[in-house]
């Protein structure tokens, strides 16, 4: 017999739902079976599955070690170790300062992510235990492009993760980024448009507001706000502020108004990038999530309330700002 009791990361959901998720390999049929034989119980009693679950809920799984372990996923395989760059930690969010060539999340199945080195840091710190993986994930709440460095925001607990993925997406909170740009850019601006994603090529197009023909069914509105904060040798060094988050806006928002990004081969003039390869190696964009700016709030999130979180750019990229004149 086992015994679970329900945490904090565990309540507020489904028996059932938690039981698929603890047992994961397992049919539904087989959690419903076992539910109708009382070979799982709630608090002691014969269960339906549709029970909301609390904290201190005690679910009992009369059922076999090597049942149990039939049906569980091995949840430590993938994680790996690796230095963080830990900007800010509290007890319930962490924000990490992810390096260009890293992703942010899993794109194919074998890929080790941001995640895994997140949970990785945890597991070693004794912030979470492998049990408690099998329920919940402590995971990102933004997603950078894999070449593309700077701050990304990650949930400890549930409360954590839904709070704070929902700043992102009510745009409740304020996101920077530094780049450097093709050509001279001499004043602030802000632009809008509207952004359409060409899945097999994973590339977007971005039409001018003013010079959208029709509306196409997957087209997404789009705002930046950009300033120059210096201008060089045939680069300028901005401040973006993201007031949308859509897939590749800065890039392609930026290229679309003539300023392309400097090592961003997708949406850039090659010629231009081949000669930063050349002299400096440059291998990714210069695109960096330098800032987050938190409003006034209370609840799991309070730490944060009107919190500012930097990131220093990396070392490459300060360098070739310094030598082209502009930081």
């Amino acid at each position: 017999m086992k015994e679970i009791r329900i945490g904090e990361n565990e309540s507020g959901q489904r028996l059932d739902k938690f039981l698929l998720k603890y047992m994961s390999r397992a049919p539904k049929s087989f959690i419903y079976k076992m539910l109708r034989k009382k070979n799982i119980t709630l608090n002691g009693k014969k269960a339906q599955g549709n029970e909301q679950l609390r904290q201190g809920d005690a679910v009992k799984l009369f059922l076999s070690d090597d049942t149990i372990g039939k049906f569980s996923e091995t949840r430590t395989a993938g994680y790996a170790e690796t230095e963080l760059d830990i900007l800010y930690e509290d007890k319930h969010t962490i924000f990490i300062n992810k390096p260009a060539g890293m992703l942010s999340q899993k794109a194919a199945a074998e890929d080790v992510s941001l995640v895994e080195h997140l949970i990785a840091y945890l597991l070693k710190t004794g912030q979470i235990s492998e049990e408690a993986l099998a329920t919940f994930r402590p995971s990102v709440c933004n997603r950078l492009d894999r070449n593309t460095s700077g701050i990304v925001a990650a949930g400890k607990s549930l409360a954590a993760l839904q709070q704070l993925s929902a700043m992102f997406r009510e745009r409740s909170l304020k996101k920077y980024y530094l780049c450097l740009v093709h050509g001279r850019v001499t004043e602030a601006r802000r632009i809008s448009g509207f952004l359409s994603k060409d899945e097999r090529t994973n590339r977007v197009r971005v039409q001018r507001a003013g010079e959208r023909r029709s509306p196409q069914k997957e087209e997404a509105r789009i705002e930046t706000e950009y300033r120059p904060l210096r201008t060089g040798d045939g680069v300028t060094l901005l401040e973006v502020h993201l007031i949308t988050g859509k897939t590749h806006q800065i890039r392609a928002h930026l290229a679309a108004e003539g300023h392309p990004i400097i090592g961003d081969y997708k949406y850039g003039m090659r010629s231009v990038n081949d000669s930063f390869k050349r002299e400096y190696g440059l291998s990714t964009q210069l695109l960096h999530s330098c800032r987050l700016c938190f409003p006034e709030g209370t609840g799991t999130l309070s730490e944060l309330s009107g919190r500012e979180i930097t990131a220093p750019v990396p070392d490459l990229f300060r360098r070739i700002c310094r030598e082209k004149g502009v930081m």
